[in-house]
């Protein structure tokens, strides 16, 4: 019986993990971290206009690094500004590492 829980346990674990990877791991979403980290800190429009991309297209990803927490927001005025949350992306790493070592 105490199998089972574990098992669920790293199952959640292994299903968060995953959806965290898809989302750091995409090629357009890395270049907007990247294009964030390199920037500092970045809104909407100086991201979808540094990056030659759609607006809505810039949008849609975001909410999805806002929805795993891989961005930090920060509201001045009309602007919503976005900066890297290192330690989350230190969790991703630290999780990869900790698969890969598991037997």
């Amino acid at each position: 019986m105490k199998e089972e829980t574990t098992t669920a346990i790293n199952n959640d674990s292994l299903e968060s993990s995953v959806l965290l990877l898809r989302a750091v791991t995409h090629p357009l979403r890395m270049k907007i971290l990247q294009y964030i980290h390199n920037h500092k800190k970045a809104h909407v429009n100086e991201i979808y206009h540094g990056l030659g991309i759609e607006q809505s297209i810039a949008s849609q990803h975001l909410k999805i690094l806002r929805a795993e927490h891989l961005v930090f927001t920060e509201k001045k005025g009309t602007f919503i500004f976005y900066t890297v949350n290192y330690d989350k992306l230190s969790t991703v790493i630290g999780s990869v590492q900790k698969f890969l070592e598991e037997e």
